[in-house]
This record gives structure tokens, sequence and C-alpha cells, in this order.
């Protein structure tokens, strides 16, 4: 059995690399990963912990709990592997600790080469005491078709000259931060097709699925375009602001035979962007046969909305659910990996996939090997990243890096889309910037007349020196419903959403709704289905609609009046494109308050973007004519991200401090020359380190927050089927059975903050479905039906669960 684990791991990981075009090397790593389950020790604590041997009985038998995790069966292969190709001169050399580090990290995650404290982990791994690691032994017990395919493998040359010349080209014309940045970034790719493998032969192991592995196949991008064409060619341009979003759509079109690149979609909102950068993604992945279409979305909420859209194109009636598009965006399982979670976990094996930009990071950098086994599935892809105005400051140098990696290397299209671009191509270029395509890298060929010809609103700056009450708040959107039929308020905390909500008569209004990410995707879709036929042109009804930020991106209102809280200027303007979406009205209002208990301490973009702002409208006030009179402009934008991004430039390689960290660095640094750790080294060691990776892996990806606390997905109560999506998940006891529920249980899922989380587990309001899997769901009374999750018990959701 555990020969064919190996040889079926080992075929897997060889498909998985050969986008890196690293065949060899990836079925080596199969073929090695778990050499040490050939020493007596392991059987025999494997025997015991499935019943084969008693305690009572058998000598051989040991206590299965005591030993779980402590026998090493990860580090004879990479032993095995040091011993054999170290010695082949530098190349040699260069192969042994790429392919030895990710056989050694396959169970823990990437491990540290050089530690923070000095300690050379990788040599103290490789030079690991015989006796703990059982090379001898196993080495005289490898199966004789493996032993035969292990020496064909070292014999060809290919393997270790491949490996190096990819090295090479990763490093070539880069600066040394940038060059040793991208050889762990590589190293991590690599790592990405040996977890992925084992993970997911475990999981076809435990669901009983075939396990022979079959060739990835292209999906039918024709078949998906002409379902897409179809339904764009019912539309009919009815009116300008229709005819000028065909004219997007079909720019779109055009540029999708350039070349695999970086690139930028710039689309005032309302422009159509979502199903024109999907035409675009679509006809690319076709033109270069693409394996699969990622979309990147900084909210949830926009993720409920697009894949909707697509899905409904993409997946008409006779076509199976989930089939071509996949969304996956809840963190249902903890952080840390259980033998469940491991095998539970989304691979993201689809033709489109929807995703947050949370989980992007984390695939890119975060600990252990749940997140990092998606990363490979971004090789030969079409990355579409909406709203990129939203990437955290922290990252953009970290993601520029790997953006860049991914467009030179893997042979990835990245697209950057929005209508606020952040101009990442003008960050620090010594520390990593956006490497655009040759020009023209932008889509549109006129985004100066898009904005100038999109100007629907007339934005109202009426923050005062005194602040806003509530009270003030809620009747001027009293108002501006009685005057435009609709109003819109945006917020940025969920406690003033909530206070203004109550203000204007909470659930006793039939005229009014609340949203936030208190609820779940189910619920916030039915919320927003509701609005949007009561938006309905010609059959318009009173509506008013208090929200948080996440309705401000990409979700297709069209509100008569729009109140924003103050904030940044792409907060503004993303805003602004709720109202008077369709041009139905000659200008509409976008008014500007500035709430007086609005409490933005724990939320400092948001903090720092209002400051930022309130530069600008300053400005503007005193100059309009320097910004086209247009203070949603391209030029008013970027202005506003001189002041917000750019001043924010010491912040961009990702500080870390104690006690998240040994000392004060930057993740750049320690993803690349390390030289802190590595100074420690030779003090420590009292000789220079001279591994080729030296980096700090596991600690880099222990400190790395995709945001700043990480939020647990929790199951929620939400109608009849959230309650029964929990029924089912707590009867389900094994993971082939849970697997397909959680899928299902994604659009019931409310993520919460550990201080939330704390006190709901305090007062007994959520559970574990089955012990040990850590998936939670939330008792019934802590679900409202008109806000969502609250922290102290409600009996509203009964009348929904009878």
């Amino acid at each position: 059995m555990l020969g064919d684990h190996l040889l079926e791991v080992a075929e897997l990981a060889r498909m998985y690399a050969h986008k890196l075009g690293q065949d060899k090397a990836g079925e080596l790593m199969g073929l090695l990963h778990d050499l040490g389950k050939y020493s007596d020790e392991f059987q025999n604590y494997l025997r015991s912990a499935v019943g084969l041997l008693d305690q009572d009985v058998d000598e051989e038998a040991v206590d299965a709990v005591e030993h779980k995790g402590k026998v090493d069966h990860s580090t004879a292969g990479a032993q095995w592997l040091w011993t054999n190709l170290a010695d082949k001169g530098t190349e040699g050399k260069l192969a042994a600790q790429f392919l030895a580090l990710c056989i050694a990290s396959h169970h823990s995650g990437m491990i540290d080469c050089v530690a923070p404290d000095g300690k050379d982990n990788f040599s103290r791994r490789i030079n690991k005491a015989d006796q703990n690691t059982h090379l001898a032994e196993v080495t005289s017990k490898i199966d004789t078709e493996i032993k035969e395919r292990l020496d064909s493998l070292l014999n060809d040359s290919s393997l270790v000259g491949g490996l190096a010349t990819l090295v090479k080209e990763t490093c070539k014309g880069k600066n040394a931060e940038i060059a040793l940045f991208n050889c762990g970034f590589l190293a991590r790719f690599i790592f990405s097709c040996l977890i992925d493998a084992d993970r997911t032969n475990t999981r076809n192991f435990e669901r009983g699925a075939p396990m022979q592995p079959v060739e990835n196949k292209t999906p039918e991008w024709q078949v998906l375009i002409d379902r897409l064409e179809s339904r764009l060619n019912s539309f009919v341009p009815d009116s300008e602001i229709n005819k000028l979003r065909k004219t997007i759509s079909d720019d779109c079109k055009v540029f999708s035979d350039r070349e695999r690149g970086m690139y930028t979609l710039t689309v005032p909102t309302g422009g159509g962007k979502t199903l024109a950068s999907l035409r675009f993604a679509l006809h690319h992945a076709k033109e270069y046969s693409m394996d699969r279409i990622i979309y990147v979305i900084p909210y949830t909420s926009i993720i409920d909305q697009n894949a909707r859209i697509a899905r409904e194109i993409l997946e008409p009636a006779g076509v199976e659910p989930g089939s071509v598009v996949l969304e996956h965006h809840s963190n249902l399982t903890p952080e840390k990996d259980t033998w469940q979670n491991k095998t539970l976990s989304q691979n993201w094996d689809a033709p489109v996939i929807y995703t947050t930009s949370v989980q992007l990071l984390e695939a890119l950098f975060a600990a252990g090997t749940r997140d990092v086994r998606r990363l490979h599935r971004l090789a030969n892809a079409v990355i579409v990243f909406d709203e990129i105005q939203t990437m955290p400051i922290r990252c953009v140098h970290l993601f520029s890096n790997a953006m860049n990696f991914l467009v030179a290397h893997v042979k990835s299209t990245v697209v950057l889309c929005t209508a606020t671009q952040p101009l990442l191509q003008k960050v620090d270029a010594t520390k990593g910037a956006i490497q655009l395509s040759t020009e023209p890298s932008e889509m549109m060929p006129d985004v100066a007349g898009l904005f100038e010809a999109l100007q629907r609103v007339e934005v109202i700056d009426q923050r005062k020196p005194e602040g806003w009450s509530v009270e003030e708040i809620a009747a001027l959107a009293v108002q501006e419903q009685e005057t435009s039929c609709s109003c819109l308020v945006i917020v940025n905390t969920k406690k003033m959403a909530l206070a203004l909500y109550e203000q204007c008569g909470g659930a006793r209004n039939p005229h009014l709704f609340h949203l936030s990410t208190n609820m779940c995707p189910a619920h916030r879709k039915a919320k927003l289905d509701n609005i949007l036929s009561r938006l309905e042109p010609g059959k318009e009804e009173p509506t008013m609609c208090i929200s948080t930020q996440l309705i401000e991106a990409g979700v297709d209102v069209d509100f008569g009046c729009v109140i924003r809280s103050a904030a940044g200027l792409d907060s503004i303007a993303q805003a602004a494109g709720r109202c008077n979406r369709n041009a139905r009205r000659a200008k509409a209002r976008v008014y500007v308050v500035n709430p007086t208990d609005e409490y933005l301490g724990k939320l400092p973009d948001i903090s720092i973007g209002k400051q930022a702002y309130e530069r600008f409208a300053w400005e503007y006030a005193n100059e309009p004519d320097a910004f086209d009179k247009n203070p949603l402009g391209e030029k008013a934008l970027e202005r506003f991200f001189t002041y917000y991004f750019f001043d924010r430039r010491g912040e961009m390689a990702y500080t870390v401090k104690p006690p998240t960290f040994e000392r004060e660095d930057t993740l750049l640094n320690i993803l690349s020359f390390n030289g802190k750790a590595v100074e420690e080294s030779g003090r420590v060691n009292k000789n220079k380190t001279d591994l080729i990776l030296r980096q700090s892996f596991m600690s880099a990806a222990q400190a790395f927050k995709a945001i700043d606390t990480a939020a647990q997905g929790v199951v929620v109560p939400y109608g009849p089927k959230g309650v029964g999506l929990i029924n089912d998940l707590c009867a389900a006891d094994e993971p082939k059975k849970q697997y397909p529920l959680l899928r299902k249980a994604q659009q019931y899922t409310v993520n919460v903050f550990p201080n939330v989380l704390e006190k709901l587990q305090k007062s007994g309001a959520v559970h574990e479905v089955q012990e040990g899997t850590g998936i939670l769901y939330l008792d019934k009374h802590y679900y409202d039906e008109a806000t969502g999750l609250v922290e102290t018990p409600t009996g509203t959701m009964d009348t929904l669960m009878t």
C-alpha cells in the first residue's frame, strides 16, 4: 500500500510540476516524500493505530496516541536525495536543497532554512541521526519498482540541469533581493505541487475515488464562450450607457488575442467590467489553451453576485451545478491543519474560480500546508483581480513580485481591474513593482473619455466641523428617500450600520434594509434580490438600505441617492457607482458626511484613506479646474493615491516587529536576503552559511496575515437550508460525506473575528459539527432574520426554522 501511495503521488506531482517544466523533479519528490514510512518504527505505530497490533499481546505494539506526530517519516527522503545529489557540483547541490527542503517540509509547511535566531535548521535536519530517521533501514526496504525509477531519475542529467536553468531564469535581470525572493517563491511553488499531490491522493483514498491520476484536460472554452456570447447578444443597447458598455466589452474581446502578460483594465463604476473582463478571460484562455480562470475579489459580497452571474451564464439548465464555476471564500476549517481538514480543503480544480484576495494571498504566503497546495493552480491561468485598489498596502512588494513571477515563469496572464487604479507599477522597483506588458498594457483605448462619459453623479461634500450625529444622518436619508424614492447609506463600521438601521425604524420600517458581513451570503443574496426588485425601472418602490462598504464594489444596484461616510476617495468613487448607475436621472446626488460616533481605531486603512481624502478635498475645493472639475476623475484619483498610497511606501515591504517576530524586519527581506538571520547565524555558528536558500520560510509564513485579524468561518442556521446543512454536517462523520456539504455550506457561513468568536463560545452559541474537525456552527438564537449574526440571543429565526 505504501508503494502504491508513493507511485500515485509521484505521478500527480509529475503532472503538476510539468507547468514549470520540472516533471522529473515532481516525480522524484513524490517517490521520496514518505520514504521514512518503510521503517519498522512507523509501521508498528501505524498498525497499532488501526488496531492490527495489540499492546497486551504484540511485542511490537506501541501507544499510538503517544507516538502520533512523533515518528519522523519525512526526513529520510530528504536525506536520501541530499546524499545522492549534493555531490554533483554546484547545480546538484542547488537541486538537492530545493527538493530536499520540500520533502522535509511536507507535513509542517516549509521550514526555516536559517531561522531568525541564527540556527541552520536545514543542515540540522539533513544531518539528523540515522537512529531517528532510519535512512539505512528504509533504503534497504524500498520496493523494486520505486528503486528502479529513483535510479533512472538520478541518472537523468536533465533533472539537475533543468532545475538549475529554471533557477537562473527566475534570477536573470533582477537585483539580488528580488532574485533571492524569486528563488524562495520557486521553492514554494514546487512545494505546492508535492503538497497537492499528497493531499489529493489521500483525499481520493478517503472518499473511495479512483486512485489512478488522470492528465488535466484543457476546459472546453469554446462551449463557455458560446454561452457568454449568446447572453451578450441578447442584450439590446437601448441607451447611451448600454451602448458604451457594449463598446467596453467589445474592446476587451479584441484585446484577448494579445500575448500572455500583465495588463490593466480601467473602467469607471457602472461600465460593465464584470462581464467585459469575463469575455476577455474566456477568449484569452481559449487562445492560449489555459487551464483555468481565477477571479480574485476583495469582498465575499461581490463574489455572491459575480459568481451567480457567471454561474447563470456558464452553467445553464442541464449542466451540473459547480462543474464550471467554483466559489471559494469561506474559512470553515481552523488554521491548524488536522488529518481531516487537510483532505477537506479546496484545491481550485475547476475551470472558473471565484475567490477572495485573502485566500489568494494566503496561497502565496501563508503558513502550513492547507493554503499552499493551491499555489500551482495559478500557473497557465488567467487571473483577474477585481478592485485591485483594495490590495493591503503592506503586501504591495510581496504581491508585485509574486505576480511578476507568475507571468514571467509559469505562463499566466494577470489583469488588474478597477475604476481606481492604484498605480502598482510606479512603486519602488528595487523592492518589487508590477511589470506591465509592452504598451498598450491598458485594455481600454480611451480611459479619460470613459470617465467623462460615465460621469452620472454630483458629489456633495457635506462634512462639517462638529460632525454628523446618527439622528442627523438618518434624517438626511429619510429626506433623500422621499425625494429620490431610493437612498443608500454606506458607513465604515457594522456598529454604525446597526445604529442607523435602528434609528431609521429597524424591522418596523417595511422600506428599510440592512446589509453587513454578519449576514451569510445566502442571506445577503436574498436581501439584495428584494432590493433589486424594488429598484426595477418603471416599478420602483420606496427603498432605503443601510450597509457597510461591502455593497460599494461590484454590487449592481442603482439608487437615486447615496450618502457615504467619509473614507478614501476610491471608496467614495465606488459608492458613487451604486448611484444613478444606469443614468436614468440627469444627475443624482452623492453626499459625503462625517459621523461623530464612527470609531476607526481598528481600521487604519479607512482612517488613513479618510485623511488623504480630506487633503484632496481641500485642494479640489480651491482649484477644481486642476482636476477637470471631476472629483471622481482620473486626475483626482491619481492625486488621492499620491497622498494615500505613495506616502505609505515605507509600509509596503510588510514590516514585522516583536512579539510577532524575533526582531524588527520586513517579510520581503526575510523571504529574500534574510540578512539579519544570516548575520546571526554567522555569529552563532562562527561561519557564513553557504546555503542557496537561506530564508526563514516558516517564521515568515506564520507572521504573514492577509488581514490584521484572521476570521473563523461559522455555519449559520439561515432558513431551512442552513438548518438542514448543519444537521447534515453533524451527521456526516466521514470526510467523504463532509466534503460536498462544505461546498454548499459556504453560502451559509459568516466569518467571525476572534474576539466575537470567544464571546460566542463562552455563551455556548457555537459548537463543532463533529469533535476534532474544527468546523463550527451557530445556535439558532444567535442569528437574526434582519441583521444576521448577533452576540446576544434572539428568537426571531424560530419562524424560519419551523
